[in-house]
């Protein structure tokens, strides 16, 4: 048995990166997880490798900036699994700008997928926790960033938005502690996903619900980030992932309103 044999987890942006690893890190301990994505092929691909494992999971597709999403995210976890006891908030992107140049759209649209997507998730899970009491503690992990407790150029919206997370979290922690619910972020570092991967492209773009976003990082500027880091390297999604577990365990349940930074130490 895992360490979280029968809990069920809801694990927003789960189709690729941090998101797929901890989904799948999860559902080997046990749990039965709701995979989302903005794209459906990824959520599925992720859900079928959980189940071809001999774990459950199933798929709610959807961008988590849709005012109906949280509900729905809500909703498939308890009709589909019976329950919900692991919310871990990690869907979100980057869309970078010097602050002088950030259109209102720019900054609305972070904050959106990085702050208020979380919000609603959350405010709409809380009538199932209230009226649904354990006897174990549930837990909700927000995926917070460096960029928001530090700082970071060229990301005054992700920055916000990612440090208004940390204010949500510390707030919930508070509100349903009587709920035995505990309420956690993780601020990551630099983890090596297709957001952060070496490019030597600098127009290299995703299309994110119908954005052209650049990213990447100049091979020259990854080398530099590398020495600042006491490892070396940036960290991979997997180690990510790791983190977010930590903090889904029993042995996390005296740990509340906490904000756990996971750079390899570089700040």
């Amino acid at each position: 048995m895992g360490n979280l044999e029968g809990r069920v987890a809801i694990v927003s942006g789960s189709g690729r990166g941090i998101g797929r690893e901890v989904a799948l890190k999860l559902a080997r301990e046990g749990a039965a997880v709701v995979v989302n994505d903005l794209d459906p092929g990824p959520a599925t691909q992720t859900a079928h490798e959980i189940t071809a494992a001999g774990g459950s999971a199933v798929v709610c597709a959807g961008s988590v900036a849709d005012p109906g999403f949280a509900g729905r995210f809500i909703d498939t976890a308890v009709e589909a699994f019976g329950g919900l006891d692991i919310i871990v908030n990690n869907a979100g992107y980057t869309w970078d700008s010097v602050v002088q140049k950030m259109t209102d759209e720019q900054w609305q649209t972070i904050l959106d997928v990085n702050l208020t997507a979380p919000f609603r998730i959350l405010r709409a899970a809380q009538p199932y926790i209230k009226a649904n009491p354990t006897d174990y503690h549930r837990k909700v992990v927000n995926i917070s960033s460096v960029s928001g407790v530090f700082g970071n150029a060229g990301q005054a919206n992700y920055g916000a938005a990612k440090a208004g997370v940390i204010g949500l979290t510390k707030t919930v922690a508070k509100e349903w502690g009587r709920y035995r619910v505990n309420v956690n972020a993780v601020a990551f570092g630099l983890i090596i996903t297709r957001m952060t991967e070496v490019t030597a492209d600098a127009n290299a773009t995703l299309n994110i619900d119908g954005r052209d976003i650049r990213v990447g990082v100049n091979p020259d500027r990854m080398a530099m980030a590398a020495t600042m880091i006491p490892f070396g390297r940036g960290g991979r999604p997997s180690e990510a992932a790791g983190a977010v577990y930590l903090l889904c365990t029993p042995e996390s349940d005296y740990i509340n309103s906490q904000c756990l930074v996971v750079d390899a130490g570089r700040v």
